[in-house]
């Protein structure tokens, strides 16, 4: 945590507001979005905003921006729709997967293996990684926002990533996952990676950045790095714990699977609980620039570096939604995604 003036939430991410004026500012936020309804009116709760008036440094006019643009993303891409099935091909040589254990804060741990890549389709890779973001966000605790991302790069070599994935991958995390990062261990990272590094760094924000740690299994200092992170008696061995079991694609399915079904069984009971008539988001809301957000992104502009936007494009939302009601009781039981 750091010091001064700035405070850690209780939810993991940063901020140096009052409580008052935190939400005057998820108010006026409000304003600046526009009447939501169903899934959207469910994901922009005030805990959600905060995360990105968090990751635009409390800037309302950013922040706004930022969420309709994630708004915009949802309705098209679906990601609370993305099952197992749909992305098996792609997961079972066990390159990313949530872990069966937790940090000692909590957060759920994912497992990344560069040297495990198995396939070329950006498309694919970066579907798999929304579905784990996706799964790792509903296993948080309630105290939670934030997750831990324990990377592995034993047997690793440059023919296992491109730039153009990781691009797209910093896109989709930084825009459309915001403060969902708590930190990520890159463990036992080569000499040869450092190339990429420097090229990749670019892509990342600077909050980003400073959240990524290299750890090296023969340093002491990382090993008592890793001890006050993690139980080690459940941590995996590849990453100097107890546990020498190896991944096992027909188990983890099994698991995701479950998790599926837990998934769609809330949104169907959702559903079935509201009227019949389907709501829609408002003609009010837009997810276009409005004039005061085009000047004030000149004068941001040239007061800072801006952070990266793979897709600036934005258009008014106008599609149909299920019917979910944002006050129905049952919204408590999704607020993960959240």
């Amino acid at each position: 945590m750091s010091t001064g003036p700035t405070n850690s939430t209780s939810n993991g991410f940063e901020n140096s507001l009052r409580p008052e004026e935190e939400q005057n500012k998820i108010d006026e936020m409000r304003k600046l979005i526009g009447p939501l309804s169903g899934k959207l009116a469910l994901y922009c709760s005030d805990v959600s905003i905060s995360r990105y008036l968090a990751a635009r440094s409390w800037n309302v006019k950013k922040a706004a921006k930022m969420l309709k643009a994630t708004l915009k993303w949802r309705l098209d891409y679906k990601p609370e729709e993305i099952r197992w099935d749909d992305v098996a091909s792609e997961a079972e040589t066990g390159k990313i997967y949530r872990s069966n254990y937790k940090d000692k804060h909590g957060r759920p741990v994912l497992v990344m293996r560069p040297r495990c890549q198995n396939t070329k389709s950006v498309k694919g890779q970066i579907k798999y990684l929304v579905y784990c973001m996706e799964n790792a966000v509903v296993n948080l605790p309630e105290d939670q926002e934030q997750m831990v991302w324990l990377i592995d790069f034993h047997g690793f070599n440059l023919s296992n990533i491109s730039v153009k994935v990781t691009k797209e991958t910093a896109h989709v995390l930084q825009d459309h996952y915001p403060e969902r990062l708590g930190i990520a261990i890159l463990y036992d990272a080569p000499k040869i990676f450092e190339p990429f590094w420097k090229v990749a760094k670019p892509f990342l924000d600077p909050k980003t950045v400073s959240k990524v740690k290299f750890v090296y299994s023969d340093d002491p200092n990382s090993k008592k790095m890793m001890e006050e992170l993690f139980d080690m008696s459940l941590m995996e061995s590849a990453f100097g714990g107890d546990d020498k079991a190896e991944f096992d694609v027909n188990k983890y399915a099994e698991r995701m699977r479950e998790d599926d079904k837990k998934l769609s069984s809330l949104w169907k009971k959702d559903d079935n609980s509201t009227s019949s008539a389907q709501p829609t988001v408002t003609a009010e809301t837009s997810l276009e620039p409005t004039n005061s957000d085009s000047e004030s992104d000149v004068l941001d502009e040239k007061a800072e570096k801006p952070s990266l936007d793979v897709d600036e494009e934005e258009s008014p939302i106008e599609e149909t939604l299920p019917g979910i009601d944002s006050t129905n009781e049952n919204a408590d039981k999704l607020k993960q995604f959240n």
